[in-house]
C-alpha cells in the first residue's frame, strides 16, 4: 500500500509564499536553511523553523480575529 504524504499545501498556489515565509523564519532564527536538500541540519534546527512558523501564523490569525 502506497503512503500518501501529508506534507503538501492545501492550496498549491500558496507553496511559493510558504517557501518564502520558511526562508524568512530560518533567517530570523539563524538557521542556515537553503533551497533543496538540508540534510546537514539537525532535527532541532528544522523543528525550530517549523515551530516558529506555526507560532507566527497563530499570532497573525489571533490579531486578525481580534480586529487588529
Amino acid at each position: 500500500m502506497a503512503s500518501k504524504s501529508s506534507n503538501r499545501a492545501e492550496v498549491p498556489e500558496a507553496k511559493e509564499a510558504l517557501d518564502r515565509f520558511k526562508m524568512e523564519v530560518a533567517n530570523e532564527l539563524g538557521v542556515p536553511l537553503s533551497n533543496g536538500y538540508n540534510g546537514n541540519l539537525t532535527s532541532a534546527q528544522n523543528g525550530s523553523v517549523g515551530g516558529y512558523m506555526v507560532k507566527k501564523m497563530i499570532e497573525a490569525q489571533e490579531k486578525q480575529m481580534a480586529g487588529k
